[in-house]
């Protein structure tokens, strides 16, 4: 039988009502130390993009493979640990979010066992909320620190992908509020590049990627050239 996980440090640990929430504790060898004494600011989802959350366990533990997260969530709710928060695990790889770099010493990753192609689960969804909830209390994370690996790598990752339920999280006070669904008339290239920058999305990419990022995020469904509803979702983040 496995054993949980081991705990953060007791000066870290989260009100008695989130203390039933256990992973299994199945570690893998793909971690170093975080990097110019950061710690979590971000929490970064992913989808496996597996057929099993067996598949993906293996290859976030096998050492060939040099990929890790500090978490993942099955389909049906049973979800692991890997990786120590305290520790920099191996998710995130080149990109930068609100211009910095280096994410994984900025952030904590949570693989969710999904293809891309289906919704997640109920289990899974409760699990990550209340996951999300104790990992933001023990690091004082913001909701606008909880971003998609397509946020923050543009045109390079596409997860958690168009069927993930972001609006879920933000009712929630687990993700950032999007901006005024009337937002502006116009919609400017410049203007659009400022307000993704200033949201966050500031990866060096050209106004095509930018603009699938934004909507992967906000408008899954959008297509088409830049619209003012393109916008909106941007210009009021709380």
């Amino acid at each position: 039988m496995a054993t949980p996980a081991a705990g953060i440090p007791v000066h870290s640990a989260v009100p008695s009502t989130t203390e039933s929430l256990s992973p299994i504790w199945h570690p893998s060898p793909n971690f170093g130390p975080r990097r110019d004494g950061l710690t979590p600011s971000l929490i970064v989802l992913h989808y496996t993009a597996m057929d099993s959350a067996q598949d993906a366990l293996d290859r976030l533990c096998d050492p060939v493979h040099e990929v890790s997260a500090h978490y993942l969530i099955g389909v049906d709710g049973t979800f692991w640990q890997m990786v120590r928060e305290r520790d920099r695990a191996w998710h995130a790889g080149a990109g930068e979010w609100h211009g910095q770099n280096d994410i994984n010493s900025r952030s904590i990753g949570i693989e969710l066992d999904n293809t891309g192609r289906h919704p997640f689960s109920e289990p899974q969804m409760n699990v990550l909320e209340r996951l999300l909830r104790q990992i933001m209390h023990r690091w004082a994370i913001h909701p606008n620190g909880v971003i998609g690996h397509s946020d923050m790598a543009p045109g390079r990752k596409f997860d958690p992908g168009s069927r993930f339920d972001w609006l879920r999280l933000e009712r929630n006070a687990l993700a950032g509020r999007r901006g005024d669904p009337e937002g502006p008339r116009d919609a400017p290239v410049d203007q659009f590049r400022a307000l993704a920058r200033a949201a966050g999305f500031s990866a060096d990419v050209d106004d095509e990627t930018l603009l699938s990022a934004v909507r992967l995020r906000y408008r899954p469904w959008g297509k088409g050239p830049l619209r003012s509803a393109d916008l909106a979702p941007l210009t009021k983040q709380t």
